[in-house]
C-alpha cells in the first residue's frame, strides 16, 4: 500500500541553464537553494538585501536595485551597539556606521549591474505579515515596513496582515519595474514552506494563502511569470513531522533535497542537467581526504582530475572552475 502520494511539478517552458544569470531574492529558503545551485557552479547572486519575508521588502528591495539608489549615515539607527538599515537584514549592519553604509551600498551597486544582466530571478515570499513602525521606532517613517526587526522593542511595531488585494498589487508593481529595467527577465515565484507559527496557525494560513493567490494571479496576467510549488511539494507531498528540522518548522536536511531534485527536474534543462553530475564528481573528489598526500596514487588522482577541469573549462568556458582547477594543480 502506497503511503506517499507524489507530484511533479511544471516544468518550465524556458529552463535554466548555466550560460544564465541567477538572481534570488526572499526568505531563508531561498538561500537553501541557492547554495544548492552555486555549488554545482551556476551563476548567482542571492540576497543582496539579505534575508527578505514580506512582498513590501521584496519590492522595495527590487526597487533599490533598479535605482542603484545609495544611502547615508542619515538613513541608519542605533541600537544594541549597532548601526542598522530597516530595510537590510543584521548581516548588513555594522559597529560603524562607516562600515554599514559601504556594505550596503556596495551590495546595491552589485545588484543594480547584476541585474541588468539577469536571466532569470527567483522570489521565495515567505509571510504576508509586515511589522509597520511606530512613532516610537528609532530614525523611521511611521507606517514603513521593516525588513529586520533587528531585535527592537515590541511596541516599535504594529503588526499587520496585508490584504489579498494589497499582496497582489505589490507583484504586480514589482513584476512590471523588473521587466521595464530588463525586459528579458524570466521571474520564479515560491512560496516558503517555513511555517511562521509565531504569527500563530491560523494566522500563517491566512498568509501563505494570500501568498499563493497573488503569485497564480501574477503568473496568469504576465508573460515569463511561474511558479514553482516549493510549499506544496512541503506541506502536502511530503507532510510528515520527520522532514522537519528539530524546531518542527523549518524543512530538514531529506525535504530540503527532495525540494532542489524536484526543481531540477522542473526548472533545469538536461544539458546543465548532465554537467551537474560531472561537477558533482568534482565536489566528491575535493572532499576526498587522502591518507597520504604525498603518496604516488594521490597524485595520480589529483592529476586525473586537473585533466578532467581543463577539459571542462575549454568546453564551458563560462564556469568558473579556476578555484578547482588550482587545488588539483597544488
Amino acid at each position: 500500500m502506497d503511503f506517499h502520494i507524489e507530484f511533479s511539478p511544471k516544468h518550465l517552458s524556458q529552463k535554466i541553464n548555466h550560460r544564465h544569470k541567477l538572481l534570488l531574492l526572499g526568505s531563508c529558503f531561498t538561500e537553501n537553494i541557492g547554495d544548492k545551485l552555486v555549488t554545482h557552479k551556476f551563476s548567482v547572486l542571492q540576497n543582496p538585501n539579505g534575508i527578505l519575508f514580506n512582498p513590501v521588502s521584496v519590492k522595495e528591495a527590487v526597487e533599490n536595485y533598479i535605482d542603484n539608489k545609495v544611502i547615508t549615515e542619515n538613513d541608519l539607527f542605533y541600537l544594541n551597539e549597532g548601526y542598522h538599515s530597516w530595510q537590510h537584514h543584521s548581516r548588513f549592519s555594522g559597529t560603524t556606521k562607516e562600515d554599514a553604509v559601504q556594505k550596503i551600498n556596495t551590495s546595491t551597486n552589485t545588484a543594480h549591474h547584476y541585474l541588468k544582466e539577469t536571466d532569470t530571478v527567483i522570489i521565495t515570499l515567505g509571510s504576508a505579515w509586515v511589522y509597520e513602525l511606530t512613532g516610537k521606532a528609532a530614525n523611521a517613517k511611521t507606517g514603513n515596513v521593516a525588513a529586520n526587526n533587528h531585535k527592537a522593542p515590541a511596541d516599535w511595531f504594529n503588526r499587520r496582515l496585508l490584504t489579498n488585494a494589497e499582496v497582489i498589487d505589490l507583484l504586480h508593481t514589482t513584476i512590471a519595474e523588473l521587466h521595464q529595467f530588463n525586459p528579458f527577465i524570466k521571474i520564479i515565484f515560491t512560496i516558503s514552506p517555513v511555517r511562521h507559527l509565531r504569527e500563530g496557525f491560523v494566522e500563517n494560513n491566512r498568509s501563505k494563502a494570500a501568498l499563493i493567490n497573488a503569485v497564480h494571479a501574477a503568473a496568469e496576467h504576465f508573460e515569463n511569470v511561474f511558479y514553482f510549488p516549493a510549499y506544496e511539494l512541503v506541506i502536502d507531498d511530503l507532510r510528515d513531522y520527520r522532514f522537519s528540522a528539530e524546531d518542527m518548522v523549518h524543512p530538514n536536511y531529506a525535504a530540503t533535497n527532495y525540494v532542489w531534485e524536484k526543481f531540477v527536474t522542473a526548472c533545469i534543462d538536461e544539458t546543465s542537467q548532465e554537467l551537474m553530475k560531472q561537477i558533482n564528481e568534482i565536489n566528491a573528489a575535493i572532499n576526498h581526504k587522502p591518507f597520504n598526500e604525498t603518496s604516488v596514487a594521490h597524485q595520480a588522482f589529483k592529476l586525473k582530475y586537473w585533466n578532467i577541469l581543463q577539459s571542462m573549462q575549454q568546453k564551458y568556458p563560462y564556469l568558473h572552475l579556476t578555484e578547482q582547477i588550482n587545488y588539483f594543480a597544488t
